[in-house]
């Protein structure tokens, strides 16, 4: 879970914090997989799903539209850099055809995961964090990708088919054990990211520490509100902001909380040790 991972719902048993996506954020999601049904060919795409906060049915302001494609076969570079500047045209501030939603795309073969083995490899990977690097030439290659853990987790929970067979029937659980390893990995990139994206990173350490002491995978807010019920007063307030900050759809200033911020992230960080099974 880096600090730009999407939000995600209830892993397999729990339930998503509310229901499917609107119209315009449903048909966003379409819309990319036409874009990767249409660059690959329809033979090529096995299904697509949501993940995310679409599955919980409330995008916020600064979310992306995720979406999950699996494939039946592999791509090739020429395909892969026609899908990102397929992209590039559509997705964020940034989008060459006008503003609209980010769009987090991820591409995995099916027999890539089922059956599972971990830690998977992601066919393709497409995010607005990464667009510089995809402006300057960079083509995404397939590579294993522990972010897939909590992604296929989060896409079974919300069951929510664009194309193809329901993530439910198409996908394996995720063993707990490798949704652990996954979420902890990257906790490092994390910590070394806290004063360039000090918002995402502290709702994203609120996240792995929820999810591995309950087991359950929230949102970003989701996360903040149960965490914030067993802070130490003086942790509180910088996670409070982070919270409101994401909510409203704002960065906001982090110059004088940074060392709050700091001595927050290492008091979690700390916590999700603790909370890792020995």
């Amino acid at each position: 879970m880096p600090a730009h991972a999407s939000e995600s719902a209830a892993p397999d048993g729990g339930a998503p914090d509310g229901a499917a996506p609107d119209g315009a954020d449903h048909e966003a999601a379409r819309r990319v997989v036409r874009i990767v049904r249409e660059t690959l060919g329809e033979d090529a795409v096995l299904a697509a799903c949501l993940h995310g906060s679409a599955v919980l049915g409330g995008l916020r302001p600064t979310s992306d539209v995720d979406v999950l494609v699996a494939l039946t076969r592999r791509t090739t570079e020429r395909e892969r850099r026609a899908l990102t500047d397929a992209l590039l045209a559509v997705s964020g501030r940034r989008a060459y055809e006008g503003p609209a939603r980010p769009v987090e795309l991820s591409l995995v073969v099916h027999a890539d995961v089922r059956p599972w083995r971990y830690p998977p490899v992601c066919e393709y990977l497409y995010g607005e964090w990464l667009r510089d690097d995809f402006e300057r030439g960079l083509t995404p290659a397939p590579a294993p990708c522990p972010d897939l853990a909590p992604l296929l987790t989060m896409a079974r929970a919300g069951d929510l088919s664009l194309h193809g067979p329901r993530p439910s029937v198409l996908f394996e659980p995720v063993p707990a054990d490798d949704l652990r390893a996954a979420i902890v990995a990257g906790v490092p990139e994390l910590l070394a990211d806290l004063d360039d994206d000090t918002r995402n990173v502290l709702l994203t350490l609120a996240r792995i520490l929820t999810t591995l002491r309950t087991g359950r995978i929230r949102s970003k807010d989701g996360a903040a509100r149960h965490v914030l019920g067993e802070l130490p007063e003086e942790h509180r307030p910088v996670l409070a902001a982070a919270r409101d900050q994401y909510l409203a759809g704002e960065y906001g200033d982090w110059a004088e909380l940074l060392p709050a911020a700091r001595a927050h992230a290492a008091y979690v960080a700390e916590a999700i040790k603790r909370a890792c099974p020995a």
